[in-house]
């Protein structure tokens, strides 16, 4: 029998609830197909940090590099301020393992009504692929104050400040340092530095390319150039550049404001989408509207040389916790691909099938899709169609 051994982040909320719907789903179907999961649970969360004031160091990270996957429930808590847990916990796993892809299944399951009218199963398959480690989500940028801004000199202008601020950012590919000489006669600014690199962009678009060759082979690619020329000018150029190597595959560029109106116009033309980290964050939300909404939509921070990290695209839904009301089938799904990352395709397809047929026959569901089911309930079923179907 095959071991594999993956480490656990149930993290807050109800993160501990639908993890453990996904984990008893593995389990049971790791029965059917010949291997044993061991699950190494690790308690990085709200509770960890309020008791210890620590978040994941140098090795912690280095115990986790040591796995092939990691299976996250959410994290995020009102007890800690917005973006600490998020920062520690999430963005440090993607950039120290280089989780360079973010990949987001949008597909429209039997017995889910999608909020587009006449909208089927057949009309919404599509899947992005988003950089993961670049754009505008590197936490590279800053404030400046002058806090005599609005006092006049005796020249009668306007006082000014100076500022320099050193920002460095170090991944597998690369290191960048920007040194800014900063000089502003403003009350206060605040700057964000984005930055794209042709072998970050390169590698997430072969991915992308790759997977089309497996499904309908076509690619659209999301940019604003036209207002943010340097970047995703880049971007684009790259685009170009790796599709030639792909003549079997149909391509298109897309700016990113109109590609979300055609996500809601018509759906079905997208196979596989490509994107930068923020737009791929926002029209991801975006396409899980589309698919019912965020409890049914999975994700996963893939490297496909080290360490991955398979995790639902919800929140933590704080309210919900404890009352074994959420619902569990995105982390379930994403339990799903993180099994056919490892290798495990047949036992990652049972899984779908079955939360397919469980949503088609419409006994089983949870609140946020209209039903009065637990979240353990889901479980249960899912675990009873692949029990009865074997």
């Amino acid at each position: 029998m095959t071991q594999y051994k993956i480490p656990v982040i149930a993290g807050d909320g109800i993160g501990p609830e639908v993890i453990n719907e996904g984990k008893k789903v593995i389990d049971f179907v790791g029965e059917k197909y010949g291997f044993d999961v061991s699950w190494i649970e690790y308690p990085f969360g709200a509770e960890y940090y309020l008791k210890t004031n620590k978040l994941l160091d140098e090795n912690d990270l280095k115990e986790l590099g040591k796995y092939k996957a990691i299976y996250l429930g959410a994290v995020g808590d009102p007890r800690v301020a917005p973006g600490i847990l998020e920062q520690e916990i999430l963005l440090k796993m993607r950039f120290y393992f280089d989780q360079y892809v973010n990949l987001r299944p949008v597909k429209l399951l039997p017995g889910i009504d999608c909020p587009i009218v006449g909208k089927k199963p057949e009309d919404i398959d599509m899947c992005f692929v988003r950089e993961n480690t670049e754009d505008f989500y590197m936490s590279a940028g800053g404030h400046v104050i002058n806090p005599q801004a609005h006092e006049k000199t005796k020249k009668g202008k306007e006082s000014k400040t100076k500022a320099q601020r050193t920002i460095e950012i170090k991944r597998e590919l690369y290191s960048v340092k920007f040194d800014l000489d900063i000089e502003t006669d403003a009350d206060e600014i605040a700057f964000q530095i984005g930055m794209v690199s042709k072998k970050g962009t390169e590698r997430v678009m072969k991915y992308a390319f790759d997977l089309a060759e497996k499904r309908r082979k076509r690619v659209a690619s999301v940019d604003k150039v036209n207002v943010l020329s340097y970047i995703y000018g880049s971007w684009r150029n790259t685009f170009e550049n790796v599709s030639a190597k792909y003549p079997e595959i149909e391509t298109e560029h897309n700016y990113a404001d109109a590609l979300a109106m055609r996500l809601i116009r018509d759906p079905e033309s997208f196979d596989v989408i490509v994107t930068p980290n923020m737009f791929g964050d926002i029209l991801t939300d975006l396409g899980a509207v589309l698919q019912g909404g965020l409890g049914l939509s999975p994700g996963a921070n893939i490297n496909p040389n080290g360490t991955s990290m398979f995790e639902p695209i919800h929140g933590s839904a704080p309210t919900l916790k404890g009352k074994n009301e959420a619902n569990p089938i995105a982390t379930i799904w994403s339990g799903a691909l993180m099994l056919e990352q490892i290798g495990e395709k047949d036992a990652a397809n049972d899984i779908l099938n079955a939360i397919m047929k469980v949503l088609e026959e419409r006994k089983i569901r949870t609140a946020d899709i209209g039903g009065k089911s637990k979240c353990s309930e889901v479980g249960d079923e899912i675990l009873k169609i692949i029990k009865r179907d074997n």
